[in-house]
């Protein structure tokens, strides 16, 4: 069952003047594409669209106005105005019941670490395929009880059945440590104060290796 259904127009105009009228009249641009067949440009309904989209790889059924086959498509870019956050452009993948795909999953932490631990994340999702209409909203990460010295990387990453992870298993997911004092966290702030002081006096990036050049 999809997560939400999306009513589609044909798109006949284009260009710019073209996609502000489509914006105001509170509908997306968007294309369909995949399986091989030539890109359909449509239209979708604004509300609706924005709300379908805050689930990670939702899976939409698009229907067309002109009565044509229903279509199944995931997101796959969207992309977003800088300045007021609305959604201007959807480009959305055909699938199909029972193929595999590829697509990023956001993972989720459960539980606490150990007193006096600090979490570093350094990748906030892993690539796996997964069939198309079964795509796990995210992936729950255990860190229940986790010391200093932790890491998580994707081979660590317990999957749902069916799903297959894409990623490197050394793929470096979070990282765990002790958490700073607060002699050492002033150590360090100081530490980067100076080395911005330096870099603002002679116009070099902090950190810059000396005598080094492209």
């Amino acid at each position: 069952m999809a997560d939400a259904t999306l009513a589609a127009e044909l798109r006949t105009e284009f260009g710019k003047g073209a996609a502000r009228r489509i914006r105001r009249a509170d509908r997306i641009p968007a294309v369909l594409y995949g399986h091989g067949r030539d890109p359909i440009h449509i239209t979708l309904e604004g509300h609706a669209t924005m709300m379908a989209l805050k689930t990670s790889n939702a899976l939409l059924e698009i229907v067309s106005s002109d009565g044509s086959k229903n279509q199944l498509a995931i997101p796959r870019e969207v992309q977003i105005n800088p300045v007021n956050r609305h959604i201007e452009h959807v480009d959305l993948f055909v699938v199909v019941r029972g193929e595999k795909i590829e697509v990023e999953v956001p993972v989720h932490m459960v539980g606490e670490p150990a007193y006096g631990t600090m979490i570093s994340v350094d990748n906030q999702s892993i690539r796996v395929l997964a069939e198309a209409t079964t795509i796990p909203e995210q992936i729950e990460v255990s860190m229940e009880g986790r010391k200093p010295g932790d890491h998580v990387y994707a081979g660590d990453v317990s999957l749902p059945a069916g799903v297959e992870l894409i990623d490197d298993p050394e793929f470096l997911l979070i990282n765990v440590s002790a958490q700073l004092s607060e002699a050492q966290l002033e150590a360090e702030l100081e530490s980067e104060a100076v080395d911005e002081d330096v870099a603002a006096s002679t116009g070099a990036e902090p950190d810059a290796a000396d005598g080094e050049s492209e």
